[in-house]
């Protein structure tokens, strides 16, 4: 029989305790504490799978508090969550630059709470047996590559699946586009299109990468990613933001791993699919050939999927009144060139569409 995981809630307001181990304790095995200061006494004798961090907290607040965490070598490896009713970008920002792997804004959503621990420890948990068959790499790597990649992309849609819960995306997205954009890289090949380009890549990796385009999403308030109405002018220059925060997502893991062509293609796919071909996308404004063609192309595959899928703001278009669209985008959202390449294989894309059950 598997052992309950263990949860640690630090919180100084006893309302947030109770209601937490309240929510937690059906599921998981909870410790509760009123400060920074108790927690880490806990942490002598009990060894929780993740911890709930409040950040406003006297004495010794939630910033101080994993500062220490992260200082010692046997608690470095817990991860942490912030529990927060902050509601600011930089205060998201900091805690993530601290360490935490996630916030949660209180009063928090039951549901959504539990969601939230159930992903971030299964990640924990791909993460420890990755890094099991990395120390044995050498000696496995035969027989073992076929498992790692695997695990890599097992990890990967987690992560996607953490982003897509976030926000109001939850049909399967981001698998959907990594369809398309295989179809659309395949018949790019096949007709010979910017061959100097594609014959350099690996096609599996880039539709891999796919999955990580809207990675930047998870430092974006979740407040505005499933708000239901037509985002102010304000909260949609926050939404512009995340293809520079999924850059520097990007950038962390590069700085901590070997160099990787999967990670390269991650980041131009996260950091250039919202540019357009007249130069008035986004975050650069950049026109034209100047946008990576991998980025040309996700745009595309992008912009088809959202006309075609539901949304809480939009009823879904047909497969044909997409197409028209993605045509009238032609030489001011999207390449002219593979707009003509989208139409050739129009039937091929509707063919690969399923919503989720």
């Amino acid at each position: 029989m598997n052992e309950r995981k263990i949860v640690a809630l630090a919180d100084d307001q006893l309302v947030t305790l109770t209601v937490g181990r309240e929510i937690l304790s059906g599921s998981y095995e909870v410790y509760t504490v009123p400060s920074g200061r108790k927690l880490i006494e806990l942490l002598g004798t009990v060894r929780p799978d993740m911890i709930l961090l409040d950040i406003e907290m006297p004495e010794l607040d939630g910033y101080e508090t994993i500062k220490i965490l992260k200082a010692n070598p046997e608690t470095a490896d817990i991860p942490v969550i912030f529990l927060t009713a902050r509601n600011d970008e930089v205060s998201e920002l900091e805690g993530l630059s601290l360490g935490a792997i996630d916030y949660i804004y209180k009063p928090f959503s039951p549901p959504l709470l539990l969601k939230r621990i159930e992903v971030h420890l299964l990640i924990e948990r791909q993460k420890r047996e990755l890094k099991r068959y990395n120390d044995n790499l050498e000696e496995l790597v035969k027989d073992k590559t076929r498992t790692i990649v695997e695990l890599q992309n097992a990890v990967m849609a987690t992560v996607s699946e953490l982003i897509e819960y976030r926000g109001d995306v939850t049909d399967g997205h981001i698998e959907r586009t990594q369809r398309f954009l295989e179809i659309l890289i395949k018949g790019m090949i096949a007709n010979g299109l910017y061959s100097g380009e594609t014959g350099g890549w690996d096609v599996g990796q880039v539709v891999q990468a796919a999955q990580l385009h809207d990675v930047g999403k998870i430092a974006i308030n979740e407040r505005i990613l499933q708000k239901p109405e037509k985002l102010t002018e304000e909260e949609f220059e926050q939404i512009k933001k995340h293809t520079l925060f999924g850059e520097t997502v990007i950038e962390s893991i590069q700085k901590k791993t070997a160099e990787s062509e999967f990670l390269s293609y991650a980041k131009v796919l996260s950091l250039y699919h919202h540019e357009r071909w007249n130069g008035e996308g986004y975050p650069y404004g950049l026109k034209g050939e100047d946008i990576p063609l991998l980025a040309r192309l996700m745009s595309i595959v992008d912009v088809y999927d959202a006309l075609i899928s539901e949304r809480p703001y939009k009823q879904p278009y047909t497969h044909e009144e997409a197409v028209d669209i993605i045509k009238e985008g032609s030489g001011v959202q999207f390449e002219p060139a593979l707009v003509d390449l989208f139409l050739s294989v129009k039937d091929e894309l509707s063919a690969a569409y399923s919503p989720a059950r």
